[in-house]
């Protein structure tokens, strides 16, 4: 990906910057991110937390993923719009979702993690799939 990546949610309350090199990108199938996106998967790269800029109100809802863990949803309380993920298993990582990048095109999935939760009319594309 770009060396700075910017983006934010859909009316511009929430903005986010950074120039860290993304840590890794992915497509997870998990029934929570399946939720929280309102489709088949959820587009997603890691970042610091310490390397992030964000202006703007997040606010969040608790849940678990589908290994157990306790997961954060942070959404945009104005427009809803899903921005950031954060697990408790990695506190010092947040997970964007591609689509809030300015530039949604830079994106590029690394690979893909519960591809068996996947939907059968979104299946995982065999090229980003990873054993296990």
């Amino acid at each position: 990906m770009a060396a700075r990546l910017t983006g934010g949610c859909t009316c511009g309350a929430v903005r986010y910057e950074t120039d860290a090199d993304v840590e890794f990108s992915f497509n997870c199938h998990c029934r929570k991110c399946q939720r929280a996106t309102g489709t088949g998967h959820a587009s997603a790269f890691a970042l610091p937390v310490d390397a992030v800029k964000i202006t703007g109100e997040i606010r969040e809802y608790k849940g678990s993923s589908d290994a157990g863990a306790d997961t954060y949803s942070g959404f945009c309380p104005t427009c809803g719009a899903p921005l950031i993920s954060r697990t408790d298993r990695f506190p010092e990582r947040l997970y964007f979702h591609a689509a809030t990048l300015d530039d949604p095109s830079v994106f590029q999935p690394g690979f893909v993690v519960f591809a068996e939760h996947a939907q059968p009319w979104d299946p995982p594309a065999p090229e980003n799939k990873r054993e296990d």
